[in-house]
């Protein structure tokens, strides 16, 4: 498939400021790397600032800004970037675009640093603040986010966000200039022919076990919890069922507390490891309602597995009633009964992976990726300011 050529692409220089970033193992993480190597691809640069993480390898795009633990998540680690010497690393550098990624830390000292030095900016949306501080218990806080969310991403040329459910959400809010960046899979990463007879073996699957699969982290927001209480339901009445989980996170003490016996915790995989943990299950199950688009539901879809999602949220844009089995979001006896249909059913679990697979296939990186550019580079060759928007401006609903 053709991209957007590396001569239209050479005059873009993106510095990327983003709190989360690779060896972290997270959605946005993984999705940032692929547009680093998207955009070098197509003839640009791109400088990372992050934060630092005692396991990162040395890397000479990435520049890592001393963080500490978030207290609420240990896996994520915070930062506050010195002005000085963050606008001092640009000036040499010369970006042609800042792009923000993240509202607080790191995001916020690009934010900063493009305004100072008049630079054109961009933001990016990920994640549903406001769903997430409800599992943190932490509601009272929404009422108060949505000003500053809308001051830091108005601030902006674009904000792009991943999903038309994201879009509407943010729209009631007030946010401006929002602009669809979708996700894609890689086919030659996720495919069913993945399936590893080893890897089942590390699940304690036999050839007639069912294996229901979840992939992500384990914390409050994600749901993992009702997905383990359906699942010692039906691992009751089925012998054949067993549940393999991968990923790690603030909540894998009391996920592993929940789980049925026959469910095993393989910790965060990636790569190979990870294609053929996804090939080698049968069923995916995703009960999170926060999502704002929903990676590992494509990823799942690409590998083959018949998808088990809620009736709400992002990931319906992916997970329709033809290519997936939905059940009322956080229901406990609505996935009991989806799982527990999908075990019994052979015919339809064979006509949701045919299914899903069709939607993954027609999810093109490439397409994805040169849409994103070519908004890149009409915003970085746009006359003007940087959209600078006032806090006491931000507070009002636009």
């Amino acid at each position: 498939m053709r991209i957007v050529p590396r001569s239209e692409g050479a005059s873009l220089r993106l510095a990327l400021f983003t709190d989360t970033f690779t060896p972290q193992m997270n959605g946005v993480s993984r999705t940032l790397e692929r547009l680093v190597s998207a955009v070098e691809a197509r003839g640009g640069a791109v400088r990372v600032e992050t934060v630092e993480d005692p396991a990162a390898l040395p890397d000479a795009r990435v520049v890592r800004w001393p963080s500490a633990p978030f207290w609420a998540y240990p896996q994520l680690r915070v930062s506050a970037p010195v002005r000085a010497k963050v606008s001092a690393g640009l000036t040499r550098w010369r970006p042609t675009l800042v792009h923000a990624t993240t509202p607080f830390g790191v995001g916020l000292a690009g934010r900063t640093a493009a305004r100072a030095m008049g630079l054109p900016f961009v933001t990016s949306y990920h994640t549903s603040f406001g769903e997430y501080l409800k599992h943190y218990g932490l509601s009272a806080l929404d009422r108060a986010s949505w000003p500053y969310l809308r001051w830091f991403h108005n601030s902006g040329r674009r904000t792009f966000i991943p999903s038309q459910t994201v879009a509407k959400e943010l729209q009631g809010q007030g946010f401006r200039d929002l602009r669809i960046w979708g996700r894609g899979v890689d086919p030659t990463r996720f495919h069913p022919r993945f399936r590893s007879p080893e890897m089942r073996a590390a699940m304690g699957a036999g050839p007639d076990d069912i294996v229901v699969a979840y992939v992500g982290r384990l914390a409050p927001e994600k749901q993992v919890a009702l997905a383990l209480d359906a699942m010692r339901v039906v691992s009751r009445r089925h012998a054949h069922v067993r549940m393999a989980i991968a990923g790690e996170g603030p909540d894998a003490a009391r996920c592993r507390a929940l789980a049925h016996e026959r469910t095993w915790f393989a910790g965060p995989l990636s790569g190979d490891a990870l294609a053929a943990f996804y090939a080698s299950a049968d069923v995916f199950v995703f009960p999170s309602t926060t999502e704002t688009f929903g990676n590992v539901v494509l990823e799942a879809m690409a590998s083959g597995l018949a998808v088990v999602a809620p009736d709400r949220g992002a990931t319906l844009e992916l997970a329709s009633r033809e290519s997936a089995q939905l059940f009322k979001g956080g229901d406990l006896d609505a996935l009991v009964d989806a799982l527990d249909g999908l075990v019994r059913d052979a015919p339809r679990r064979a006509d949701l992976r045919a299914a899903g697979h069709r939607v993954a296939q027609s999810r093109s990186w490439d397409a994805i990726w040169d849409g994103l550019l070519r908004e890149y580079l009409e915003v970085a060759a746009a006359p003007g300011s940087t959209g600078r928007v006032t806090l006491r401006e931000a507070k009002r609903v636009m």
